[in-house]
């Protein structure tokens, strides 16, 4: 699954990849090589809803049916497969939007029990920056009611070389390409 990925580029950098204006407080907005989605920070994301803006929201999809935060540790990803089964996704499997990332990281299991595994830092060559097929939501928070957005990673079957890489769970995130990022955000494609 992915967990990790490096979005280390400036707004301005941002802007111009994917011609979309920034709506978004400076102090929401930190680059980073490493984002652990354990952390649950905000990153950069285009909505469908709204493709004209960057925002930031909060990595792990907290549903807005939740009565608390905590299901967002397992609402990092999502199976493409299962969008439409899972209770957490079903809702909001037409709120598209793009996770924009230079790159992610996965490990390969060197032995049985994962106790050595061997970490890969994998981009497209042909894109500085890249997006991420994502789904998002907003949860109202019960006590301050305000909102919180959020969003989750697409995942699908891992390619030839995914499945050596990630060998064990043998998944990969969507990965789009400047052509298909439209189909993605209008539901067009990938379904």
């Amino acid at each position: 699954m992915c967990y990790h990925f490096r979005q280390s580029k400036q707004l301005k950098s941002l802007e111009k990849n994917f011609e979309a204006k920034a709506n978004v407080e400076a102090s929401a907005f930190e680059p980073s090589a490493h984002i652990n989605g354990f952390d649950f920070r905000k990153t950069p994301i285009i909505t469908g809803t709204a493709p004209q803006q960057i925002q930031c929201y909060h990595w792990g999809l907290i549903p807005s049916w939740s009565k608390d935060e905590h299901i967002r540790k397992h609402c990092l990803n999502a199976k493409i497969e299962t969008l439409h089964e899972k209770p957490s996704f079903k809702n909001v499997q037409h709120n598209r939007c793009l996770v924009l990332a230079e790159s992610f990281y996965e490990w390969q299991w060197l032995d049985r029990q994962g106790k050595r595994k061997q970490k890969y830092e994998i981009s497209v060559p042909t894109q500085e920056v890249f997006a991420f097929g994502g789904l998002h939501s907003t949860w109202q928070h019960s006590q301050t009611n305000q909102p919180i957005h959020t969003f989750t990673i697409v995942t699908t079957e891992a390619n030839e070389l995914m499945a050596e890489i990630h060998n064990m769970k043998k998944r990969m995130p969507i990965i789009l390409t400047k052509e298909n990022e439209q189909a993605w955000l209008d539901g067009t494609h990938f379904d």
